[in-house]
């Protein structure tokens, strides 16, 4: 994947860039409204959610009757269960969970394969930012998270931070619940109670160019570190699922960081429930490809999206609407990705 070279634009700027998508077509007859679950607000779901949202607005309602909202959550094992009791009927995913929906394996293993699922595409690379203060950062890289002397956050309750980092801690040998003094927070208050010395490491799970890891290095400068990878750490880390992936976090990308980060990130996708038509999900598939300018400019995680890279990494079959789409577009769509009945 590319590296991502532009800086993060407010939420905000999604309304005032939104008069160049084009006027509007007169009212459809019908009006259709889907909620899109996303995570909390400290992170990158949340902003982009917000951003496809207005998209979908600005280029589906008036002309077609779609209209979708975008609200806050715990991250993507909320979002499995308001998807599932049609709460919401869009939702933002760590890719795991997807891989855990479509086998009923990992946390979901007691609900089983969760059948109304289904993939949309490849929103961007979920990168892995372990920060922990510089006084308890020994070697720099994740070994100092083994035997960690401090308190620290796994991330919300429920969500796909902590879910995720139970499994990848598991992977190296940490028991979170044995082995850390554990507290559960999300993005923003985490990085609070770092500047407040209330917890001395945290996880975040997010697109390059985060608000939440920004603010801490601005803040605390040289007293907070980015952890880095090794080679064999990253691939611990994954346990044999081939889901994770190296990645390289470029120098400056956050304040007091004039060195580049090896770290690693596995992709988050776009999801949507079986049973929302065919024709508003090529609708919404449509307007999202059709207008990456326009995500681009309101957050840098989405200036990386494509066409070549839509289907990369899914961890679900394509619903219909999206996979006739991207046969449109000229795009070969996997076996293991052809739409289910």
């Amino acid at each position: 994947m590319k590296r991502f070279q532009r800086t993060t634009a407010s939420v905000v700027s999604v309304f005032a860039l939104s008069a160049a998508l084009g006027a509007a077509s007169p009212a459809a007859a019908e009006e259709r409204s889907y909620i899109l679950t996303t995570a909390g607000t400290g992170g990158t779901f949340y902003p982009v959610g917000v951003a496809l949202a207005t998209l979908a607005k600005m280029q589906l309602q008036a002309a077609h009757g779609i209209d979708i909202s975008a609200i806050s959550s715990a991250g993507s094992g909320e979002n499995v269960g308001l998807m599932r009791d049609d709460q919401a009927q869009f939702g933002i995913y760590l890719a795991i969970f997807g891989q855990w929906a479509r086998e009923g394996s990992g946390i979901l293993e007691s609900e089983g394969p969760q059948e109304n699922l289904r993939s949309i595409a490849l929103l961007w690379p979920s990168v892995k930012h372990i920060l922990v203060t510089s006084d308890r950062a020994e070697t720099g890289t994740v070994d100092d998270l083994r035997e960690f002397d401090g308190r620290f956050s796994i991330g919300a309750r429920n969500s796909g931070t902590e879910h995720s980092a139970r499994f990848y801690l598991g992977n190296f040998g940490i028991n979170v619940d044995e082995d850390m003094d554990t507290v559960y927070q999300g993005f923003a208050p985490s990085v609070e109670s770092m500047i407040n010395g209330n917890i001395h490491g945290m996880i975040v799970n997010s697109g390059f160019g985060v608000g939440s890891v920004t603010q801490a290095k601005a803040q605390m400068g040289d007293g907070v570190t980015l952890l880095s990878f090794t080679e064999d750490q990253a691939a611990a880390f994954d346990g044999g699922l081939n889901m994770y992936f190296p990645i390289t976090i470029p120098a400056e990308t956050y304040p007091n960081q004039p060195e580049p980060v090896d770290t690693i990130a596995q992709p988050n996708f776009l999801s949507v429930n079986a049973d929302v038509p065919e024709e508003d999900v090529y609708l919404f598939t449509k307007a999202i490809y059709e207008n990456l300018g326009f995500l681009c400019n309101v957050h840098i995680a989405t200036c990386d999206m494509s066409l070549d890279n839509a289907l990369a990494g899914l961890p679900l079959p394509l619903h219909a609407g999206a996979a006739r789409y991207f046969e449109e577009a000229g795009l070969e769509i996997p076996e293991n990705l052809q739409p289910v009945d």
